[in-house]
């Protein structure tokens, strides 16, 4: 049985990293308490004063409790007196997991840092690297696949798959389980990766996604799957496309204008004006909902879960479409 922590804090710029470890967090629970041991503070919920409540509350619920809280990025030190003291008196059978993240200004309150570590929990910090940090960060996670990636292959690896370090992990990860251990990646090599047309209909596959339309993401995702494409490398593309969004749904909350977030976005202009307009009719909160949706979706991919992995994918675009 895992040792839990009273409190846990996850923050940084890493959305993606970050969902992935909420997604896990809350896997673990239902794990270890079932469905009725795990709560979830999101939207109006993700309250400092209702969350102290809810650590404060007595329940009728066997073992271990998990409070999983999202959207800590907004909170105020001045709003955390409630919180701190609740943090404080923790029980000893309740661990709660609070997730930021972070952009710009939207940081998690230092007064949040000092809480989480007095109470005898953990703050990590989910930070992207700089693009010139990246080669030798890609070196470093080959080696420990069991490959000896060149560093002018892992610049090219960079060049070509972009700077997510989540898409350089996959990259890596497919290259592992097709050469032996100890094989030398090098340029070649790197050049041989993804084929430009699968990436093209793996990114109409998000756009599907992204726009609200289930049944052509469906029979996008069936068709991908038929010609042999590996569900990690979809979930990848349907992920950024939904981060994409939901950054620029952050950025147009916190009210720039449309021209300076199409700019932002690296996309042809008529792409990035079909991308901010699904944003808008989505909405950050549906977005980082979206967002985590994919992220449980990848670890259902990794063997997390009883229904197939197809059974999964779908289920999930049922859910993300909804509505």
């Amino acid at each position: 049985m895992p040792a839990f922590k009273p409190a846990y804090l996850i923050h940084g710029d890493d959305h993606g990293r970050i969902a992935e470890r909420r997604a896990r967090l809350r896997d673990l629970a239902v794990r270890e308490g079932g469905a009725q041991g795990l709560e979830l503070f999101e939207g109006e919920r993700a309250n400092p004063d209702v969350v102290a409540g809810a650590l404060d509350a007595m329940t009728l619920a066997l073992g271990r409790r998990f409070l999983i809280v999202d959207g800590v990025e907004r909170w105020k030190d001045r709003e955390l007196d409630s919180l701190e003291a609740a943090l404080a008196r923790s029980d000893g059978e309740t661990t709660v997991g609070f997730f930021a993240r972070e952009d710009g200004r939207l940081k998690a309150p230092a007064r949040l840092h000092k809480a989480v570590r007095a109470a005898g929990g953990d703050v990590a910090a989910e930070q992207t690297l700089k693009a010139w940090e990246l080669p030798k960060w890609a070196v470093a996670q080959a080696r420990g696949l069991g490959l000896e990636l060149t560093p002018e292959a892992a610049r090219a690896l960079v060049a070509q798959v972009g700077e997510r370090q989540q898409r350089l992990l996959r990259e890596l990860e497919k290259l592992a389980l097709d050469r032996p251990s100890g094989s030398v990646v090098d340029v070649e090599v790197v050049g041989e990766l993804a084929a430009a047309s699968a990436q093209q209909r793996a990114w109409s596959l998000a756009d599907a996604l992204l726009s609200g339309d289930g049944a052509a993401a469906t029979r996008m995702l069936l068709a991908l799957r038929a010609q042999g494409e590996r569900l990690p490398g979809l979930i990848y593309w349907m992920s950024s496309r939904l981060r994409q969004a939901d950054r620029a749904a952050a950025e147009l909350d916190r009210g720039r204008s449309q021209a300076e977030v199409r700019a932002s976005l690296r996309m042809p202009p008529a792409a990035a004006d079909r991308l901010i307009a699904d944003a808008r009719r989505l909405g950050p909160e549906r977005l980082a909902d979206a967002v985590c949706l994919i992220a449980d979706l990848e670890l259902a991919s990794r063997g997390a879960s009883a229904a197939s992995e197809d059974t999964a994918a779908l289920r999930t675009i049922a859910r993300i479409t909804a509505g």
